[in-house]
């Protein structure tokens, strides 16, 4: 053999207490020491020349030789087999587990494979017989974890007894705090109707008053101009005190969900028309509606009473929040089961630190100066749209206006 003149090497090769295997690049064992050949229970240099595969079970020959062939592209020190159980067969044709460890080597410039060859046998009974401890160790385990279960169970039923008493008992103690929370609440929402009324009251009731001892004074001298322009004073101060009233109404019966949604066909172009024409009795002087919609679907399923509601609140503080002359835009468009309806004015806008609070029940902007309002308005419109299925959402800018859109579903 070519390396056969290396006494050293051929001295470890041989004197080594672990099977070695030297293996060719084509899978012929060309050296194999002592060990391997007492292990595998073969004679003298009667293995070399056979090939690797021969001492393995038939099932897994042609799989390693795949196997080989990729270790010949690309050769590294490694453990053969990671995470599996390596079996390998004797001349008698038992067999034995092992693990096997690869190295190689160049000798004459030719790849040659080292196999490190252990039996594991005995390991592997010893491993078998942990097994088959562990498995009895289970089955007592199994047996104490049933005892285990069943008093826990038992626990568990009396602890659940106790926890089902204990929220009863929360339950009821919530339930009194809901009713004190409520109470405090309206309260609260009396104090604020209170302080409200005796402010927003107070200036139209005195107009009226006073318009009203005005038109006798113009009455006996026939002066018709003078006693339309109070009469117009008393029927602004009269709708301004019906919108408070209705605010106050609206708000209770959203409070108490007596509000009930009947739905039926809209025709939305002359909905937003009626709208319009109801609306403009209202506005300051100079003001106009200017509507525009975009939709394909001319109805919508809804509540025409509510939709209404939304759009004059949302047009009456359009008109109250803009200068006379302005122009209030209403437009609706459609995106998918959608309808979108906006209500846009040229008005002051609403400070970006009061925005957050804008839906707030009472809430005013810090700019609303003497503008007439309750602060409950757009609380109620938003509850109103949600109560269509819908969602309202804005965009302001101060000195500019603002625009309110809406969605409800078609259906």
């Amino acid at each position: 053999m070519p390396f056969s003149s290396n006494e050293t090497f051929r001295q470890i090769f041989q004197s080594s207490v672990e099977a070695i295997l030297m293996v060719a690049r084509d899978g012929r064992i060309v050296l194999a020491n002592p060990v391997s050949e007492r292990m595998f229970g073969y004679g003298q240099d009667e293995m070399l020349g056979m090939l690797i595969e021969e001492l393995m079970p038939s099932r897994f020959r042609e799989r390693h030789i795949a196997y080989r062939q990729e270790f010949n592209k690309k050769p590294e020190p490694r453990p053969m087999g990671m995470g599996r159980d390596l079996m390998a067969t004797r001349k008698d044709g038992s067999d034995f587990p092992v693990a096997v460890s690869l190295s190689y080597t160049h000798i004459n410039g030719e790849l040659m494979i080292m196999a490190f060859v252990s039996d594991v046998t005995e390991r592997k009974r010893a491993e078998e017989a942990l097994k088959r401890s562990e498995e009895q160790l289970l089955v007592y385990a199994s047996e104490l974890e049933k005892k285990v279960q069943s008093r826990t169970e038992d626990l568990n039923a009396t602890i659940q007894a106790l926890e089902k008493e204990i929220q009863e008992r929360r339950k009821a103690e919530e339930d009194v705090q809901k009713a004190l929370a409520r109470e405090r609440e309206v309260n609260e929402l009396k104090t604020k109707f209170v302080s409200i009324a005796s402010h927003e009251f107070r200036t139209p009731l005195s107009t009226v008053m006073s318009s009203a001892s005005l038109i006798e004074q113009y009455n006996a001298r026939d002066d018709r101009e003078k006693i339309s322009k109070h009469v117009n004073r008393i029927k602004s101060s009269v709708n301004h005190l019906t919108s408070i009233l209705n605010d106050f109404l609206s708000l209770g019966r959203l409070e108490e969900g007596r509000i009930e949604v009947t739905r039926g066909v809209i025709q939305v172009d002359e909905f937003l028309r009626e709208v319009e024409e109801e609306m403009a009795s209202s506005l300051r002087p100079g003001q106009r509606i200017v509507r525009h919609c975009e939709i394909l679907t001319r109805t919508v399923i809804s509540d025409v009473r509510i939709l209404r509601n939304i759009f004059f609140n949302l047009i009456s503080n359009a008109s109250k929040y803009s200068a006379e002359g302005k122009t209030i835009h209403v437009t609706c468009r459609e995106e998918g089961d959608r309808i979108y309806f906006s209500v846009r004015d040229e008005g002051i806008g609403i400070p970006e630190e009061d925005q957050r609070h804008m839906f707030d029940r009472f809430f005013r902007a810090s700019n609303a100066g003497n503008v007439q309002g309750t602060g409950l308005g757009l609380n109620i419109v938003k509850r109103y749209v949600e109560l269509l299925g819908g969602r309202i959402f804005f965009q302001s800018e101060l000195g500019k206006g603002s625009t309110f859109t809406a969605w409800i579903p078609k259906e």
